[in-house]
């Protein structure tokens, strides 16, 4: 099993070592961090050629970078692409040309508002080239000079690159977590989720036993989870209990979670149970604040009972989408934090059971040696959970039904409950 002292330490390192990859969604830059992470986790890698149709889309070129640069008539670096890959803009064809500074500025990109950001910007499906830099290095810039744009990339027929784990369990029923493994160079937004989830693959694997199936996706967003939907969307559709899309889990900030569009699901009820069982503050937001993968999860025509689940919501937080958010966001720490939440949700997953009285009226605990011989102040309050939990097993309500009902979260019924089973005063309502 994991030490859990060692765990943020390893995540800062796995983060480190991350965060120069220039990743896209396609590449070699993908294959890399994919290739990283497989050292962790037996990580199924897969190749989906361009062009492969995915529902309404198609799999695009595949793109990668070598160098890049803009620099004036003395040869002076005005952005290098070897300094910070979100200079330039993702899916740039190739150019080497001398343009004016009008022109320029044609394809540059900046954020007035925070002037020593560089921004993310991104043109997947539209063959163009740009480059992003500081607002306030563009200030300096000299209208009347001419510039030497140069770009080494290559756009080809190649192929779109994802990878999975299936965990087996006792049972076909299978929980999901999906995350994405597009971004460059940013930390939240693109490295949190992908670690966390690693580390999460890594304990569940180590667990002595596991009821459910667990599947573990690491994809470029969007057309990557339309990607493995069109393979893989009967089976996931007929196994899938819950799944969570994790992303921007590593900041110092409050958790929030995405709901289902019925928000009844049983992932939604999970993470709704341990978020308030752990007693975080966090954010419940609307699915119409959707904005990662769930829009594919939770499509109507796949209609997975999905949540994704947050520290800040990616869009809401100041670094989002911009060279500041970078390792300084985010903390081995605070994913770890994140990381025990996931745990939670597989913990309670893993010990909720729907169970039934065996006998009528209360039964008797302390022949059972389940129950204080002898009764004075405390005694009862020692085992309330107890006869609290056997007061609401009535065949229809499963633990974390009545850990909601008792204020006892799921996670410390499991062991009650299965006490009780032993005992003979329970029975799983299936049996």
């Amino acid at each position: 099993m994991q030490d859990s002292h060692d765990i943020p330490r390893r995540m800062d390192e796995l983060a480190t070592r991350l965060f120069p990859i220039c990743r896209s969604l396609t590449g070699d830059g993908v294959r890399k961090t994919l290739g990283i992470l497989g050292e962790l986790v037996p990580l199924d890698v897969h190749e989906v050629p361009t062009g492969t149709p995915a529902f309404d889309w198609t799999v695009p070129r595949e793109w990668n970078i070598r160098d890049a640069y803009v620099e004036t008539e003395t040869g002076k670096r005005i952005l290098s692409f070897k300094d910070n890959n979100l200079h330039v803009m993702g899916y740039s064809c190739p150019i080497d040309e001398v343009v004016s500074y009008d022109t320029l500025m044609e394809h540059l990109h900046t954020l007035e508002e925070m002037p020593d950001a560089i921004p993310y910007v991104t043109s997947y499906y539209a063959e163009r080239w740009g480059f992003c830099l500081e607002y306030s290095k563009v200030q300096a810039l000299d209208p009347a000079a001419t510039y030497r744009v140069y770009i080494d990339s290559s756009l080809t027929e190649g192929s779109l690159t994802y990878a999975d784990l299936v965990i087996p369990g006792n049972s076909a029923e299978e929980v999901l977590f999906s995350t994405y493994v597009c971004h460059p160079s940013m930390g939240n937004n693109e490295l949190s989720g992908p670690i966390v989830n690693t580390f999460l693959a890594q304990w569940i694997a180590a667990l002595p036993e596991r009821e459910k199936t667990y599947r573990f996706v690491f994809i470029p967003e969007t057309i990557g989870s339309l990607v493995y939907l069109s393979r893989h969307l009967d089976h996931l559709k007929a196994h899938t209990v819950a799944g969570f899309n994790v992303s921007c889990v590593g900041d110092r900030r409050d958790y929030s979670f995405i709901p289902s569009p019925a928000g009844t699901t049983y992932a939604d009820r999970v993470i709704s149970h341990v978020l308030k069982g752990l007693k975080l503050d966090h954010t419940k937001y609307s699915f119409l604040d959707r904005g990662s993968d769930e829009r594919q999860y939770c499509s109507p025509k796949v209609n997975l009972p999905l949540v994704t689940f947050c520290r800040s919501r990616f869009g809401t937080y100041p670094e989002y989408h911009t060279s500041l958010d970078n390792l300084d966001v985010i903390s081995g720490e605070e994913m770890a934090n994140s990381l025990n939440v996931l745990k939670h949700c597989v913990r309670t997953v893993e010990g909720n059971a729907v169970v039934d009285n065996v006998f009528c009226g209360e039964p008797q605990l302390g022949k059972r040696g389940l129950y204080p011989s002898t009764s004075k102040l405390g005694s009862y309050e020692a085992v309330r959970a107890m006869n609290d939990l056997i007061a609401y097993a009535d065949g229809n309500r499963d633990l974390l039904t009545i850990g909601e009902i008792i204020g006892v979260p799921a996670w410390e019924l499991a062991p009650v409950a299965r006490q009780l089973v032993d005992a003979g005063v329970l029975c799983r309502a299936s049996d």
